[in-house]
């Protein structure tokens, strides 16, 4: 019986777990700040890990983080390995995962599209929206008649 889940998906879901948490206890640097580990995608022979992360701050903070990251790459890959049963340990790469800021534009974007929306049709100037087919009308919705054979 096949698994639902590749052993790529599993182990990239483990490595991402133990990761937040290795960053929240054991890694002291200043420089890597409030960072939150969004996916974990791992190479389709496991030596390599990409890890997508996103950090508060703007764009400086951001970019220390990943660079403090990057240098903490070895102690986090030692932390790892003692907490796996595995040979060999992913290299770890440090992505920026910039999909949480393009969903807040976008939602942003969205909300202002409402709002102005909703400014030009307070003056009840302008007439609802209706459907071109009536209800209850049936001629354009009747099936198409086939001829016994």
């Amino acid at each position: 019986m096949p698994r639902e889940f590749s052993r790529s998906i599993r182990l990239g879901d483990q490595i991402q777990r133990e990761l937040a948490e290795v960053l929240e206890r054991d890694l002291k640097d200043p420089r890597v700040g409030m960072v939150t580990i969004t996916s974990v995608r791992m190479s389709r022979d496991l030596a390599h890990a990409t890890v997508y992360v996103t950090a508060l701050g703007n764009a400086d903070a951001v970019h220390g983080s990943l660079q403090a990251l990057r240098g903490a790459a070895g102690f986090l890959r030692s932390a790892l390995s003692t907490r796996f049963r595995s040979r060999t340990i992913p290299a770890l790469h440090f992505v920026h995962d910039a999909s949480v800021e393009r969903g807040a534009r976008i939602g942003a974007l969205i909300d202002a599209a409402i709002a102005s929306d909703r400014s030009f049709h307070e003056g009840g100037d302008l007439p609802e929206h209706t459907s071109s087919v009536e209800e209850g009308s049936s001629d354009d919705h009747e099936a198409p008649r086939t001829s016994p054979l």
